[in-house]
């Protein structure tokens, strides 16, 4: 095999794995179903998703399901007046799910809440008359500066309820960080908390608003409302800052919801920031509300049993949509932890997942990679027989980590849904059903209503095996419907970098089957001797190896060949670091990937630099 052959067969994954005959029996959406779906989509776009929208209850029906008069300003259900709210709260408490729990809540210390649906709904229009009583109308703009707590929900809940737009903030960020937030969002009212626990310490979040709140200018900010999570002493501007139980203790537990229209503004939310500087992106009450119901319905095979758990925080698009919204349209039940895994040890995911019977589990490959460091001997502690469903988001997913949580956590009985969506689309794009062959670091093929490709820098489709970029050529009702900012800018980045296609950033390939592999962000490409390799393909090689727990690559200049490859390396635990190791590494990528992939270094670390939403920082790396 040649150079170029060795490329072209990198990540070809021969392992495969069928759905089991009862996921197929009891399955909402079988194989057929599936087809069927997909066929319409590829007919009538509009058609397959204003069936989806009929899901959902909406005060005034759409005239139009897409309007692309003004392309790539999509506009979805226009006409039509609703609010997500409603749909998340309002109708349950009609039905049966009255009284079915809707949240369940455990702190790191081991404190724990649970609110049913009817509960939520009355404390959610508890604060929702409170922040009218704080002046916040339909259009303003309110900061959450939260950690994952009930009230982060509630809040959320609260601002779309009256027709406010609700920006969250992640926690782990500093005062700069948040002062930047507010200038850019200028909110009429910021959340936050005294404190909240984290790996066994106190992280103190007033005192970061306080700081921010400084040197922003005036009308930033009118009011503050602090939780009171952690018991530490916090300073109070009387004429500022008010504490939440203080503001909900007299209000009604009854307040309409916000006739809004269905472009109408629901949140801001900011890109991580893996790449580039983080763009606000604005995503609207109704094309939102329909994508984010009909994917979390579909892809997780929802029954009337689940307990779903999504360990991502609020502060980021997989929170707002998987841990939030998706699973309260829904009508079942999510699960939030507030704390970190490995606290007090590191079986604390498993020992949830087994109280509370979790049935399907959403996590991060860098979640699973992390845990994979500690072996089996803690999920062997625990009764995990509950879980059905195991899912995945965030990055490329190796198939050595997914093997992992397929083998050791699902016991070969649990798909593994490794997912592909990003902040700017709001909702799954591309993802396995639990009725989908399923090949590890794939994410399968595209849901119904998603028109995705890969095709060279020219929009050419690219032969199967071959890398290109990631596109979507239609528009899809959950992507976002304004950007904070230079509109015409951030509108250009996406569109017309590839003209007529959403660009999404990423470079991936599509093999013999039509199955995708996400091979990494397109900035992260190695050109080497003129070959392009992603470099999660490097990643993969490396994390393979039996002593490595979690690795990442970047370019580095080379005089001969342009660009050669550095990785960074942590161990799994009790490994030593050795030369020896070092060199095995090495001769590892080798065998792996070919001689054309030179690893100039490989450099041992305790921790990678990561985003607070749990991304590989490259751009730190590479500096």
């Amino acid at each position: 095999m040649d150079h170029k052959e060795t490329l072209d067969s990198l990540l070809h994954e021969m392992r495969v794995f069928r759905p089991l005959p009862q996921m197929l029996i009891d399955a909402g959406v079988n194989p057929q179903d599936l087809r069927a779906a997909r066929e319409l989509a590829d007919i009538d776009l509009c058609a397959y998703w204003e069936e989806a929208a009929e899901e959902l209850d909406w005060f005034t029906k759409w005239d139009k399901v897409c309007d692309s008069s003004d392309a790539p300003h999509f506009r979805w259900f226009t006409g039509a007046r609703c609010n997500i709210v409603y749909n998340a709260l309002d109708r349950h408490i009609e039905t049966v799910n009255k009284n079915r729990l809707a949240l369940i809540w455990e702190g790191e210390p081991g404190d724990s809440r649970q609110y049913t649906y009817y509960e939520l709904y009355r404390a959610v229009n508890r604060f929702a008359n409170g922040l009218k009583r704080l002046g916040v109308t339909k259009g303003d703009r309110v900061v959450l500066y939260m950690p994952q707590l009930p009230e982060t929900v509630i809040s959320m809940l609260a601002c779309a309820r009256i027709g406010a737009v609700h920006s969250l903030v992640f926690s782990g960020f500093s005062a700069r960080l948040l002062r930047e937030r507010l200038c850019e969002i200028k909110p009429r009212v910021v959340i936050t908390a005294d404190g909240f626990y984290r790996n066994g310490q106190v992280i103190r979040l007033k005192e970061e608003v306080d700081r921010a709140l400084l040197s922003t200018p005036d009308g930033i900010a009118e009011s503050v409302v602090v939780v009171h999570r952690a018991n530490v002493e916090v300073e109070m501007d009387s004429a500022r800052d008010c504490w939440y139980a203080d503001l909900v203790r007299h209000e009604r537990p009854h307040a309409p919801a916000e006739i809004m229209a269905a472009d109408d503004p629901l949140f801001i939310l900011h890109t991580s920031g893996t790449t580039g500087k983080p763009k606000g992106m604005v995503h609207s009450h109704g094309g939102y509300m329909v994508g984010v119901h009909r994917t979390f319905k579909w892809v997780f095979d929802l029954k009337p049993t689940d307990i779903f758990w999504c360990s991502a925080d609020p502060g980021w698009i997989t929170g707002h949509s998987y841990l939030v919204y998706g699973p309260l349209l829904a009508g079942t039940t999510t699960v939030m932890y507030e704390g970190h895994s490995l606290y007090p040890q590191a079986d604390r995911m498993w020992n949830i997942v087994s109280k509370y019977g979790v049935t399907i589990f959403y996590t991060s490959p860098t979640q699973i990679r992390t845990l994979m460091r500690f072996g089996h001997r803690y999920p062997d502690q625990h009764d995990l027989s509950t879980l059905r469903i195991l899912g995945a988001v965030g990055e490329p997913f190796n198939p050595e980590a997914w093997l992992w949580l397929y083998e050791i956590i699902g016991k070969g009985q649990c798909p593994v849904l490794d997912t592909w969506w990003q902040t700017e689309t709001g909702m799954i794009m591309i993802s396995p059903m639990p009725v989908s062959v399923l090949k590890p670091g794939s994410v399968t093929r595209p849901l119904p209503g998603v028109d995705a490709d890969v095709v060279d820098s020219e929009g050419n489709p690219v032969p199967a095996g071959k890398g290109g970029f990631l596109v979507i050529r239609k528009p899809w009702p959950a992507m976002f419907s304004d950007v904070l900012g230079d509109r015409a800018e951030v509108m250009d980045h996406y569109w017309n970098r590839i003209p007529g296609m959403f660009y999404a950033g990423d470079v991936a390939r599509k093999d013999e089957d039509g199955y995708f592999w996400i091979q990494g962000r397109a900035d992260d490409v190695l050109n080497i001797s003129g070959h392009r390799i992603g470099t999660a393909e490097v990643e993969s090689a490396l994390a393979s190896h039996p002593h490595v727990a979690e690795a990442v690559v970047v370019g580095v200049p080379d005089k001969i060949k342009g660009q050669v490859a550095k990785g960074y390396v942590t161990l799994k635990h009790g490994v030593e670091r050795t030369d020896d190791l070092h060199r095995e590494l090495k001769e590892h990528i080798r065998r792996e990937l070919g001689p054309i992939v030179v690893v100039r270094a490989i450099e041992f670390c305790d921790d990678l630099p990561k985003t607070s939403s749990g991304k590989i920082l490259r751009t730190a790396l590479k500096e």
